[in-house]
């Protein structure tokens, strides 16, 4: 019952998003291109436009129940590359023509307490609704994939909200269900084998 709510509550939230051909539009009335697009790794001097950037996708996803604010947002990510900057996670930001954010991804290492082995964690991947359905979360992720390869990764999962309508981009990015001992699908998505996806 509470995977079959959990598909209802994706296909719902999916339908409060543009589509990719409205995306299109508005992409070549701003005059921009796919091609416009940089990713770099983000640095302490970004935080607070990513922190604004953060909040603003937070909130277009989960669009049910307080979002976290701008400020919040900042500090989180203030304290991270300030306090936690120690090499166990990056975040690659997808930059406009414009050098306006349109999204980003972090990942960080993830210690299993059940495997001696090292994965990667896609902790967050975030793209604002107008930059969706594009291809650019396609390469965001495809780039994550890679520089976990670089760090002799080959592992990757992810902790999400079953009713994010984004787990329709993990699956269709090869991300495995992981259920829980009682069946039920919570959002957690894993990729076994980065090489895959590291060629997009």
């Amino acid at each position: 019952m509470k995977n079959f709510i959990n598909r209802i509550r994706r296909f719902v939230n999916g339908l409060k998003r543009p589509s990719k051909q409205t995306n299109m539009t508005k992409l070549r009335q701003r005059g921009e291109s796919l091609d416009s697009f940089t990713f770099r790794d983000a640095t302490v001097n970004d935080v607070p436009k990513l922190g604004e950037l953060h909040a603003k996708t937070w909130a277009e996803t989960y669009t049910n129940g307080k979002s976290p604010n701008t400020q919040l947002r900042q500090y989180q990510w203030q304290k991270s590359f300030t306090k936690e900057n120690d090499g166990s996670w990056f975040c690659i930001l997808v930059v406009s023509k414009e050098n306006e954010f349109v999204g980003f991804a972090k990942g960080k290492i993830y210690k299993d307490d059940d495997s001696p082995e090292l994965r990667g964690e896609l902790n967050k991947i975030y793209l604002l609704n107008d930059y969706q359905r594009l291809g650019l979360g396609t390469k965001l992720i495809g780039k994550v994939a890679r520089r976990f390869l670089t760090m002799g990764i080959n592992d990757m999962i992810l902790f999400g909200m079953p009713g994010n309508p984004s787990c329709y981009f993990h699956e269709a990015m090869g991300g495995e269900r992981i259920y829980s001992g009682k069946g039920t699908f919570d959002g957690c998505y894993r990729w076994r084998e980065l090489k895959k996806l590291a060629e997009y």
